[in-house]
C-alpha cells in the first residue's frame, strides 16, 4: 500500500512533505484536506492529527501528523537517498533550519501569504495590507539577512549537499511567491539564487505548479 499524505497543497509543510517523497522515489497518494473550520476535518483526520494541522500522514494503519515528524519517519522507512546528514554537527544544523523555516520564517512569511491568498482567494475578502506591510517590512528582513550570511560561500545550507534544510527553508519561501512577494535579488543575491536553485528541482517544480494552477481557478 502506497503511503497517504493529507493536507492542502499550497501548505509549505504539505509542500516540504511531498518534495521529502518525491526525492526519495516514494509512491503516495495526496488526499485534499483543508482543516478549516474544524468541522471539515474528517475524523479519519483528527486521529491522525489531534492538534487540527496538516500535513498527516498514513501509512497502512500507522498515522502521524507533523512535517517535520513525518519527513524524520520518511528517512527511516526509506533511508536512500538521505535527506539527513550523517555528520552529528550537519545533522544538528539541518535541524536547526528545519526549525528556523518552521518558526521564524512561518511567523514572518505566513501574514502575507494568508492575506493575500487565502483571505483574497479563498474567503473572498480583502486583504489587509497593513498587516502584509508589517509582516514583509519589519518581521521578513532580518530573517533574510541571516540567510544570506549562512549562505556566504556555499552552494547548499548543510553540509555541501541538498538536505531536508534546503527543502524547509525553501519551501515557506515559494509562499512569498504566492503572494507576490518574491525575495529581492538586490537586497539578497544569495538567498535569491538559492532558493531558484532549490524551487527549479523537478520535486518542487511539479508541486508549485500544481499549486499555482490551481491558485489561477480561485482568481
Amino acid at each position: 500500500m502506497s503511503l497517504v499524505l493529507h493536507g492542502a497543497p499550497a501548505s509549505p509543510f504539505v509542500r516540504k512533505v511531498r518534495v521529502a517523497l518525491i526525492e526519495k522515489g516514494i509512491p503516495y497518494e495526496l488526499v485534499p484536506v483543508v482543516p478549516f473550520p474544524p468541522a471539515n476535518a474528517t475524523p479519519e483526520f483528527r486521529r491522525m492529527s489531534p492538534l487540527g494541522k496538516i500535513p498527516a500522514l498514513s501509512d497502512g494503519d500507522f498515522g502521524i501528523s507533523d512535517s517535520s515528524v513525518i519527513c524524520a519517519y520518511l528517512e527511516r522507512i526509506h533511508p536512500a537517498p538521505p535527506l539527513y546528514p550523517s555528520d552529528p554537527k550537519d545533522y544538528a544544523r539541518a535541524l536547526w533550519f528545519e526549525e528556523f523555516a518552521d518558526s521564524r520564517l512561518v511567523e514572518a512569511i505566513a501574514p502575507a501569504f494568508f492575506q493575500r491568498v487565502v483571505r483574497k482567494l479563498i474567503f473572498k475578502q480583502e486583504p489587509d495590507e497593513e498587516l502584509v506591510r508589517k509582516a514583509l517590512g519589519e518581521a521578513l528582513p532580518p530573517a533574510l539577512d541571516y540567510l544570506e550570511g549562512q549562505l556566504e560561500g556555499v552552494e547548499w545550507l548543510v553540509g555541501g549537499r541538498f538536505t531536508i534544510a534546503d527543502i524547509a527553508v525553501a519551501s515557506l519561501l515559494q509562499q512569498l511567491r504566492h503572494a507576490g512577494a518574491p525575495v529581492d535579488a538586490a537586497r539578497w543575491p544569495r538567498v535569491a539564487a538559492w532558493s531558484e536553485q532549490v524551487l527549479s528541482r523537478p520535486s518542487f517544480k511539479g508541486c508549485i505548479a500544481e499549486e499555482t494552477q490551481a491558485l489561477a481557478g480561485l482568481r
